[in-house]
Protein backbone atom coordinates (compact mmCIF):
# COMPACT_ATOMS: atom_id res chain seq x y z
CA UNK A 1 0.00 0.00 0.00
CA UNK A 2 1.39 3.24 -0.78
CA UNK A 3 0.44 6.70 0.48
CA UNK A 4 0.50 7.79 4.16
CA UNK A 5 -1.32 6.40 7.34
CA UNK A 6 -3.69 8.52 8.62
CA UNK A 7 -6.19 8.14 11.59
CA UNK A 8 -8.63 10.71 11.79
CA UNK A 9 -10.94 10.51 14.97
CA UNK A 10 -15.09 11.57 14.27
CA UNK A 11 -14.62 11.18 10.57
CA UNK A 12 -18.48 10.01 9.84
CA UNK A 13 -19.82 13.59 8.87
CA UNK A 14 -19.07 17.54 8.40
CA UNK A 15 -15.74 18.27 8.34
CA UNK A 16 -14.22 15.01 9.82
CA UNK A 17 -15.87 12.81 6.68
CA UNK A 18 -14.36 15.96 4.52
CA UNK A 19 -11.16 15.60 5.75
CA UNK A 20 -11.32 11.76 5.57
CA UNK A 21 -11.95 12.00 1.44
CA UNK A 22 -8.92 14.70 1.41
CA UNK A 23 -6.23 12.19 2.28
CA UNK A 24 -8.18 9.39 0.76
CA UNK A 25 -8.41 11.53 -2.62
CA UNK A 26 -4.69 12.22 -1.77
CA UNK A 27 -3.93 8.36 -2.22
CA UNK A 28 -3.17 7.56 1.53
CA UNK A 29 -4.51 4.69 4.03
CA UNK A 30 -7.08 6.02 6.25
CA UNK A 31 -8.59 4.77 9.31
CA UNK A 32 -11.40 6.65 11.31
CA UNK A 33 -14.21 6.49 14.28
CA UNK A 34 -17.18 7.27 15.62
CA UNK A 35 -20.04 6.04 18.05
CA UNK A 36 -22.47 5.18 15.14
CA UNK A 37 -21.79 4.77 11.59
CA UNK A 38 -23.17 7.23 8.73
CA UNK A 39 -23.65 7.64 4.64
CA UNK A 40 -20.31 8.77 4.06
CA UNK A 41 -19.18 5.94 5.90
CA UNK A 42 -21.31 3.31 4.36
CA UNK A 43 -20.11 5.12 1.15
CA UNK A 44 -16.86 4.20 1.78
CA UNK A 45 -17.22 0.73 2.60
CA UNK A 46 -18.68 0.13 -0.61
CA UNK A 47 -16.26 1.59 -2.93
CA UNK A 48 -13.94 -1.48 -4.12
CA UNK A 49 -11.06 0.96 -4.75
CA UNK A 50 -11.09 2.20 -1.27
CA UNK A 51 -10.06 -2.28 -0.21
CA UNK A 52 -7.37 -2.23 1.94
CA UNK A 53 -7.04 1.59 2.14
CA UNK A 54 -10.14 2.28 4.09
CA UNK A 55 -10.99 1.49 7.61
CA UNK A 56 -14.35 2.26 9.74
CA UNK A 57 -14.19 1.02 13.77
CA UNK A 58 -17.49 2.03 15.31
CA UNK A 59 -15.52 3.40 18.89
CA UNK A 60 -16.60 5.46 21.49
CA UNK A 61 -13.42 7.41 22.30
CA UNK A 62 -14.33 8.39 25.54
CA UNK A 63 -14.05 4.52 26.57
CA UNK A 64 -10.57 4.32 27.10
CA UNK A 65 -10.72 0.40 26.35
CA UNK A 66 -12.08 1.32 22.90
CA UNK A 67 -9.45 3.93 21.89
CA UNK A 68 -7.08 1.62 23.25
CA UNK A 69 -8.09 -0.99 20.74
CA UNK A 70 -8.58 1.42 18.02
CA UNK A 71 -4.95 2.66 17.64
CA UNK A 72 -3.89 -1.18 18.38
CA UNK A 73 -6.09 -1.93 15.13
CA UNK A 74 -4.86 0.83 13.23
CA UNK A 75 -1.11 -0.07 13.87
CA UNK A 76 -1.70 -3.81 12.93
CA UNK A 77 -3.28 -2.92 9.80
CA UNK A 78 -0.91 -0.43 8.44
CA UNK A 79 2.50 -0.98 10.29
CA UNK A 80 2.29 2.51 11.49
CA UNK A 81 0.56 6.17 11.96
CA UNK A 82 2.47 9.07 10.09
CA UNK A 83 -0.95 11.85 10.62
CA UNK A 84 -2.78 11.58 13.77
CA UNK A 85 -5.97 14.41 13.17
CA UNK A 86 -7.92 14.53 16.42
CA UNK A 87 -10.94 16.04 14.72
CA UNK A 88 -13.89 13.91 17.22
CA UNK A 89 -15.96 16.53 19.21
CA UNK A 90 -18.94 17.56 21.09
CA UNK A 91 -20.75 20.99 22.06
CA UNK A 92 -23.13 21.73 23.86
CA UNK A 93 -24.81 25.62 24.33
CA UNK A 94 -26.45 26.73 27.29
CA UNK A 95 -25.62 29.47 29.77
CA UNK A 96 -23.33 27.86 32.41
CA UNK A 97 -25.51 28.15 35.35
CA UNK A 98 -28.22 26.08 33.35
CA UNK A 99 -25.92 23.40 31.74
CA UNK A 100 -26.90 20.05 33.06
CA UNK A 101 -23.55 18.24 34.98
CA UNK A 102 -23.52 15.17 32.98
CA UNK A 103 -23.60 17.30 29.67
CA UNK A 104 -20.27 18.83 31.03
CA UNK A 105 -18.21 15.36 31.34
CA UNK A 106 -19.36 14.48 28.40
CA UNK A 107 -18.10 17.31 26.79
CA UNK A 108 -15.05 17.25 28.43
CA UNK A 109 -14.41 13.88 28.22
CA UNK A 110 -14.96 13.60 24.92
CA UNK A 111 -13.05 16.96 23.49
CA UNK A 112 -10.11 16.92 25.56
CA UNK A 113 -10.05 14.04 27.78
CA UNK A 114 -9.98 11.50 25.02
CA UNK A 115 -8.24 13.60 22.44
CA UNK A 116 -5.06 13.48 25.41
CA UNK A 117 -5.20 9.66 26.15
CA UNK A 118 -5.93 8.73 22.07
CA UNK A 119 -2.86 11.08 21.25
CA UNK A 120 -0.33 9.61 23.97
CA UNK A 121 -0.63 6.40 22.16
CA UNK A 122 -0.26 6.87 19.25
CA UNK A 123 2.56 9.35 19.91
CA UNK A 124 4.31 6.20 22.01
CA UNK A 125 4.33 4.40 18.34
CA UNK A 126 5.58 7.76 16.38
CA UNK A 127 8.36 7.96 19.14
CA UNK A 128 9.65 4.91 17.84
CA UNK A 129 9.67 5.20 14.12
CA UNK A 130 11.06 9.12 14.37
CA UNK A 131 8.73 11.10 12.71
CA UNK A 132 4.68 12.19 12.78
CA UNK A 133 2.38 15.01 12.39
CA UNK A 134 -0.63 16.10 14.46
CA UNK A 135 -3.44 18.07 13.89
CA UNK A 136 -6.32 19.11 16.49
CA UNK A 137 -9.31 20.97 15.57
CA UNK A 138 -9.72 23.21 18.04
CA UNK A 139 -11.96 26.22 17.62
CA UNK A 140 -12.19 30.12 17.52
CA UNK A 141 -14.75 29.38 20.53
CA UNK A 142 -11.54 29.04 22.20
CA UNK A 143 -9.72 31.79 21.12
CA UNK A 144 -12.10 34.46 21.84
CA UNK A 145 -15.20 33.18 23.61
CA UNK A 146 -19.05 32.91 22.76
CA UNK A 147 -22.33 33.14 25.09
CA UNK A 148 -23.22 29.76 25.92
CA UNK A 149 -20.84 27.98 24.86
CA UNK A 150 -18.34 28.17 27.84
CA UNK A 151 -17.65 25.03 28.33
CA UNK A 152 -16.76 23.45 24.59
CA UNK A 153 -14.94 27.23 24.64
CA UNK A 154 -12.80 25.92 27.91
CA UNK A 155 -11.71 22.36 26.40
CA UNK A 156 -10.84 23.81 22.80
CA UNK A 157 -8.94 26.27 24.70
CA UNK A 158 -7.10 23.32 26.21
CA UNK A 159 -6.30 21.63 23.03
CA UNK A 160 -4.57 24.31 22.09
CA UNK A 161 -2.34 24.59 24.94
CA UNK A 162 -1.97 20.83 24.29
CA UNK A 163 -1.01 21.72 21.51
CA UNK A 164 1.54 24.20 22.59
CA UNK A 165 3.46 21.87 25.12
CA UNK A 166 3.38 18.62 23.10
CA UNK A 167 5.07 20.64 20.12
CA UNK A 168 8.37 21.49 22.24
CA UNK A 169 8.51 17.84 23.74
CA UNK A 170 8.23 16.00 20.13
CA UNK A 171 9.67 19.18 17.82
CA UNK A 172 13.25 16.93 18.34
CA UNK A 173 11.91 13.85 17.68
CA UNK A 174 10.57 14.59 14.14
CA UNK A 175 7.07 15.29 15.04
CA UNK A 176 5.13 18.37 14.55
CA UNK A 177 2.08 19.12 16.67
CA UNK A 178 -0.33 21.97 15.40
CA UNK A 179 -4.19 22.99 15.95
CA UNK A 180 -6.38 24.02 13.27
CA UNK A 181 -9.29 26.67 14.68
CA UNK A 182 -11.87 27.06 12.30
CA UNK A 183 -14.88 29.45 12.56
CA UNK A 184 -18.30 29.24 11.75
CA UNK A 185 -18.60 26.56 8.81
CA UNK A 186 -21.35 25.23 6.69
CA UNK A 187 -21.98 21.76 8.46
CA UNK A 188 -24.33 20.37 10.90
CA UNK A 189 -22.81 21.67 13.74
CA UNK A 190 -24.26 25.01 12.71
CA UNK A 191 -27.49 23.52 11.50
CA UNK A 192 -29.35 24.46 15.15
CA UNK A 193 -28.51 28.58 14.14
CA UNK A 194 -31.43 30.25 12.67
CA UNK A 195 -30.66 31.74 8.84
CA UNK A 196 -30.96 35.46 10.30
CA UNK A 197 -27.95 34.10 12.62
CA UNK A 198 -26.33 32.71 9.57
CA UNK A 199 -26.67 35.95 8.00
CA UNK A 200 -25.10 38.00 10.35
CA UNK A 201 -22.10 35.55 10.88
CA UNK A 202 -21.54 36.29 7.56
CA UNK A 203 -21.75 39.82 7.60
CA UNK A 204 -19.63 40.44 10.28
CA UNK A 205 -16.80 38.06 8.72
CA UNK A 206 -14.80 40.12 6.60
CA UNK A 207 -14.57 37.78 3.67
CA UNK A 208 -18.29 37.55 3.45
CA UNK A 209 -19.71 34.59 3.55
CA UNK A 210 -19.69 30.97 6.27
CA UNK A 211 -16.51 28.80 6.35
CA UNK A 212 -16.81 25.63 4.29
CA UNK A 213 -15.38 22.19 5.03
CA UNK A 214 -12.71 22.45 1.81
CA UNK A 215 -11.36 25.55 3.90
CA UNK A 216 -10.12 23.79 6.79
CA UNK A 217 -9.22 20.54 4.83
CA UNK A 218 -7.31 22.56 2.27
CA UNK A 219 -5.64 23.72 6.36
CA UNK A 220 -5.10 20.53 7.40
CA UNK A 221 -3.36 19.16 4.61
CA UNK A 222 -0.54 21.93 4.48
CA UNK A 223 0.27 21.11 7.93
CA UNK A 224 0.92 17.42 7.42
CA UNK A 225 2.62 18.23 4.08
CA UNK A 226 6.38 18.01 3.88
CA UNK A 227 6.26 21.87 2.98
CA UNK A 228 5.16 22.48 6.66
CA UNK A 229 8.22 20.65 8.49
CA UNK A 230 9.05 23.60 10.23
CA UNK A 231 5.67 24.95 11.49
CA UNK A 232 5.20 23.41 15.17
CA UNK A 233 2.91 24.14 18.35
CA UNK A 234 1.14 26.97 15.64
CA UNK A 235 -2.89 27.70 16.09
CA UNK A 236 -3.92 28.38 12.31
CA UNK A 237 -6.86 29.78 12.60
CA UNK A 238 -9.35 29.55 9.51
CA UNK A 239 -12.35 32.00 10.36
CA UNK A 240 -12.18 34.52 7.13
CA UNK A 241 -11.19 37.19 9.32
CA UNK A 242 -14.20 36.93 12.05
CA UNK A 243 -11.08 37.24 14.97
CA UNK A 244 -8.98 39.62 12.95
Amino acid sequence: MGGRNVLVTGGSRGLGAAIVQSFLDGGDNVTTCSRTPSAEIERWRADRSLIGRFHYDQADLVDRQASTELVHRTFQRFGGVDVLVNNAGLAVEGVLGLVDDDDIDAVIDLNLKATVHTTKLVVRRMLAHGSGRIVNISSIVGLSGYRGLSVYGATKAALDGFTRSLARELGSRGITVNSVAPGYLRTSMTHGLEAAQLDQIARRTPVGRLGEPADVVAAVQFLTSPGASFINGHVLVVDGGLTA
